[in-house]
């Protein structure tokens, strides 16, 4: 049981930062337009599958873009550096 509460914790931990400064449509325009972070287009070769959403996020001082990713009948999550 303390094996799964810790294994919870860290999870939330990786996730949470991620998506609680994660940006609104327009917030995010506005860092690619800037240059701040690179288009979700120039980016997307990164990931192996299907982007099915992509939210762009603040992280540790700098962008990445969180995606949900179909390879197949598997969907999942990815973080992947918005940096240019």
């Amino acid at each position: 049981m303390k094996q799964i509460v810790a294994i919870l914790i860290l999870t939330l931990a990786a996730i949470g930062p991620a998506h609680a400064a994660c940006l609104s449509q327009g917030q995010a325009q506005q860092v690619v337009a800037s240059g701040k972070a690179a288009s979700l287009g120039s980016v997307a070769g990164r990931v192996k599958g299907e982007i099915l959403k992509a939210q762009l996020c603040q992280q540790g001082g700098g962008y990445v873009y969180v995606l949900s990713v179909k390879n197949g009948s598997k969907v999942t999550t990815v973080t992947v550096n918005a940096g240019r």
